[in-house]
């Protein structure tokens, strides 16, 4: 079960941390990351995460512990969440919106 808990954890992480870089690369806006702001980037950020998380979330064997593994899984994107909400990307504040 500790291994259940774990990958279950860390898809969630991964996957709500891959998720905003992978929708503002394919949406061509730009985004905060290690590396740049451009779309690009943040795509080739992003996709890697989300296909990481789905690998994770195999390993997790949900079935067997299908409580447990949503549970860690929901801890996870909650703390990639508060992450985003909080400190954000290297700690940078957000951009004022652009007009369109």
């Amino acid at each position: 079960m500790t291994s259940t808990l774990v990958y279950a954890f860390l898809a969630g992480l991964l996957g709500a941390n891959g998720f905003p870089h992978f929708v503002k690369g394919i949406s061509k806006e730009e985004f905060a990351n290690p590396f740049s702001t451009a779309p690009i980037v943040n795509l080739l950020l992003g996709w890697p995460l989300l296909v990481i998380a789905v690998y994770l979330g195999g390993l997790a064997h949900i079935g067997a512990h299908p409580v447990a593994a949503l549970a860690a899984g929901a801890v996870g994107v909650l703390l990639a969440g508060v992450f985003h909400a909080q400190v954000g990307a290297l700690g940078k504040k957000p951009e004022p919106a652009r007009e369109r």
